[in-house]
């Protein structure tokens, strides 16, 4: 039952940013992501594991969210090998734009069907199972 609501709720999502935005659910989850980080970037690896893709369907998206300005990459001061994706303006801009469609989306397809008590127990369930996940060092 948790399965079928996600995916209803994400495929909703989904179509509603790419009509409005042109911009995939994934996408809009990982601009978000760093526009919630210490200074607009996360190491790679954090990011995947945030946004939960691969590595290299991290990559790949990243490549495309670059090349459409949304993001920049960084070099890693302590770690040669590593990365950090930080969010350009543009890039803060371009959430800032599809934020309005994507709450309204949560709130059409999760919260108006929840009365006050339920959302809280929702949201105790969620603290207890910390799904934030926490930044480590470069990647």
């Amino acid at each position: 039952m948790l399965q079928r609501a996600q995916v209803r709720i994400t495929r909703h999502l989904e179509a509603e940013l790419l009509v409005a935005h042109e911009l995939p659910l994934a996408s809009y989850e990982v601009l978000m992501q760093l526009a919630e980080a210490p200074e607009r970037r996360l190491r790679m690896n954090d990011l995947a594991a945030r946004v939960l893709l691969s590595r290299s369907g991290l990559t790949r998206l990243i490549d495309r969210l670059q090349r459409d300005g949304l993001v920049t990459r960084e070099a890693c001061a302590d770690d040669a090998r590593g990365l950090y994706a930080v969010l350009s303006d543009r890039g803060a801009a371009r959430l800032a734009e599809a934020t309005p469609t994507y709450l309204r989306g949560i709130r059409t397809q999760f919260l108006d069907l929840l009365g006050s008590g339920e959302i809280a127990q929702v949201r105790a369930m969620l603290a207890r199972l910390d799904l934030t996940g926490a930044p480590q060092g470069c990647s």
